[in-house]
């Protein structure tokens, strides 16, 4: 039997200043994602520049990179069936415009870069960025 899967999540400073981490973590749960783990942390921005290196190329990085060091997080891991698929399906589209109804973003997103959560896009990545905050 496979072990279930992990994914990272990241509740972003937006939803943080807006008390939306109780709200977010029930869908999580409601969805058949357990949180494993989680802390709220405030990261550097060389922190966050490590974080996203693999958007080091791209012109947002810069204020992707401020954005994320601009407040607390929370850092969650959440295990469950196919957890990186669901939560990406759960999260929504990256620009709230463009996110389905009833997910994340949808809900609680202001904008493409205030957009209150980012998750794990493969097995590989999940891994690293689940290191990346809980190496211990």
């Amino acid at each position: 039997m496979n072990s279930p899967e992990q994914t990272l999540s990241i509740i972003k400073p937006d939803a943080v200043e807006r008390n939306l981490i109780e709200d977010i973590k029930s869908i999580f749960i409601q969805n058949n994602l357990s949180i494993k783990d989680n802390k709220k942390i405030h990261i550097t921005k060389e922190e966050a520049a490590e974080f996203y290196k693999v958007h080091q190329s791209k012109p947002f990085y810069n204020d992707l990179c401020s954005y994320l060091s601009s407040g607390p997080i929370v850092v969650l891991i959440l295990e469950g069936e196919d957890a990186i698929s669901k939560n990406r399906k759960l999260m929504g589209a990256t620009d709230p415009k463009n996110a389905k109804e009833n997910t994340i973003r949808k809900l609680y997103g202001i904008s493409i870069d205030k957009n209150s959560v980012h998750g794990s896009d493969s097995a590989e990545n999940a891994k690293k960025e689940i290191e990346f905050f809980f190496k211990n």
